[in-house]
């Protein structure tokens, strides 16, 4: 009735038998099973306790409905609390280990060698404990490519592979051209689409410039009345007198800025220049603009100077509005070492004082620190130091003159106290940079990580890695912020907008053409925080002639003034 063929048999019936007969449905589960002399395992899956199908993984030529029904006969075959590790029906046998709420079985036929069968099932729960996170259902799905990829190594055609769980782990990593070519072809797509947006916002930009123009010529051509026209924080107006071409015009006074940092005696002559000027100044930025776009349009990389703008300067200096204000400020001048240590740390701070009105001048302020001995205190020569060193009150060493007083005076105010402090210990860096630049073929593959200091949550941080001369944009595969490349100083900026317990390391990762790794040195960093290594906080403010306490109002701020990765 049958002949071999090889190590397979093909059964042969006769054409008069009936298709429902119980010969052809045996035909068909041994046409499925590959019924062979050696071990064959047809299907590895995971299944609930209740029955639910995890992930099944066939070896064979098996349908649907078919493996499905051999699943779900297997709960109700597995009998509580048996020992035995194994099943057979009339076809095929079941091999399963349970881990935990679920089980792990092999369909195998009857003709295997289980023990074959049983070591490859111990490989295969090694791998489902090495893949999944969480031997649930939620676990078993989110990694369910990973497992069958995993099966896919250790059984082939039905016949275990002679694999071990390391060589299996190798086998799953190993990179995929395709798959490069495809993270290749979306991150141009990305760059493109970043590029078509940075051009649209020029365009935005060019826009309203030519818009003000229009606008400040429409303001030009009046021949009296009030003319106004904003650089910066300065405001120049001109009322009651009328002015003629060719000539300076008279009346104008000059506003600015209680903290402008510009002398007032050049403002007027600055003002008094004639109009003529003015224009020539505009034309030349109109053509400068269209250089620029010109070059733009021929693809070439253009990247600008940002000034910085007159609202941030406000917000960073912002003038006063309590009754006394009092600003302590720590300025870090770090220098670390590309293979690990520290050059320099050098921590220097002021406390300094800003008083509006004058009633509230004879006062005394009361201030605590955190108590690092590492840490030397310096009072202004006018203040008590006696009353310091024993009360931690700052306080004029003539109780009955009071402190300067007036919104019109030093933005930094007067100083009151001065700090400094010099360490070596590493762990008080509060920004660790570590960079890894390295050849390969004919690119230069450069891995650049941070780790911050819990204590500070930085703001604003930037940091600055030179670069070889580039004819392009280094291509920068990974990175946790943004970052932006200024080709004219060669070099590539990455920024963090907040680092804080969500984000204490990080990493950026890139890739130029061959280069030397000291290119890539020093690196410059720049940031912001609100906390103090001195721990300063102003307890009281002490009224001299008695009375209600005045409001009063902190501000600390810790910045860089030196920071690099030499």
């Amino acid at each position: 009735m049958f002949e071999r063929i090889g190590t397979f048999f093909a059964f042969e019936f006769s054409a008069n038998r009936s298709p429902e007969s119980e010969e052809d449905t045996e035909y068909k589960l041994n046409r499925d099973c590959f019924l062979v002399t050696k071990m064959v395992v047809l299907a590895a899956s995971i299944v609930s306790k209740s029955g639910k199908v995890l992930l099944s993984r066939q070896f064979v030529d098996m349908t649907r409905i078919r493996i499905e029904g051999l699943l779900a006969a297997f709960p109700k075959l597995v009998g509580t609390g048996k020992q035995h590790t194994y099943v057979e029906t009339e076809n095929v046998r079941y091999v399963y280990q349970p881990i935990e709420a679920l089980y792990l079985l092999l369909v195998t036929n009857k003709q295997s060698n289980i023990l074959e069968d049983l070591e490859t099932l111990r490989l295969l729960s090694k791998l489902v404990t090495e893949y999944s996170y969480s031997l649930d259902e939620e676990g078993i799905g989110k990694t369910a490519f990973e497992l069958i990829f995993a099966f896919d190594e250790v059984i082939c055609l039905g016949h275990k592979e002679n694999v071990t769980v390391a060589q299996v782990k190798q086998y799953c990593e190993m990179e995929s051209h395709e798959e490069k070519l495809h993270k290749l072809v979306l991150q141009s797509k990305i760059n493109e689409t970043k590029d078509v947006m940075k051009r649209k916002a020029s365009e935005i930009d060019k826009s309203k410039i030519d818009k003000n123009r229009s606008d400040k010529g429409g303001f030009m051509s009046m021949g009296s009345g009030r003319i106004e026209t904003s650089f910066s924080e300065l405001s120049i107006s001109s009322s009651g007198s009328g002015f003629g071409s060719g000539s300076g015009f008279g009346g104008i006074t000059t506003d600015l800025d209680a903290f402008s940092t510009k002398p007032k005696g050049r403002q007027p002559s600055a003002a008094t220049a004639p109009p003529k000027g003015f224009g020539m100044q505009l034309g030349k930025s109109q053509k400068t603009n269209q250089f620029l776009e010109s070059l733009k349009a021929e693809g070439e990389l253009i990247v600008e100077d940002l000034q910085p703008k007159v609202g941030q300067s406000r917000v960073a200096a912002a003038p006063p509005t309590d009754p006394i204000t009092l600003t302590a400020e720590e300025k870090l001048d770090v220098t670390l070492k590309r293979d690990g240590g520290i050059s320099n740390f050098d921590v220097q701070g002021t406390l300094s004082l800003q008083i509006l009105n004058q009633e509230d001048g004879l006062i005394q302020v009361q201030i605590e620190t955190g108590g690092n001995p590492g840490i030397l205190f310096k009072t202004h020569p006018n203040m008590n130091k006696e009353l310091f060193s024993n009360e931690n009150i700052l306080g004029l060493k003539d109780p009955n003159r009071p402190f300067p007083t007036g919104p019109a005076g030093d933005a930094a105010g007067v100083g009151l106290l001065k700090w400094r402090m010099q360490s070596a210990d590493e762990s008080m860096v509060p920004l660790s940079i570590n960079c890894w630049p390295s050849v390969s073929g004919n690119e230069t593959y450069v891995s650049i990580e941070y780790e911050a200091l819990a204590m500070f949550d930085l703001r604003n941080v930037v940091i600055s890695v030179p670069l070889p001369a580039l004819r392009e944009a280094p291509n920068v595969r990974q990175i946790d912020g943004e970052w932006r490349y200024d080709p004219r100083n060669s070099i590539l900026e990455w920024s963090i907008l907040l680092i804080d317990n969500s984000n204490r390391s990080g990493s950026m990762e890139f890739v130029v053409p061959p280069a030397d790794s000291s290119v890539f040195f020093p690196i410059s960093v720049r940031f912001s925080a609100t906390s103090l290594y001195s721990d300063l906080k102003v307890v009281n403010i002490i009224p001299l002639r008695g009375g209600a306490t005045p409001k009063f109002s902190q501000r600390t701020n810790l910045s860089t003034e030196n920071y690099q990765v030499v």
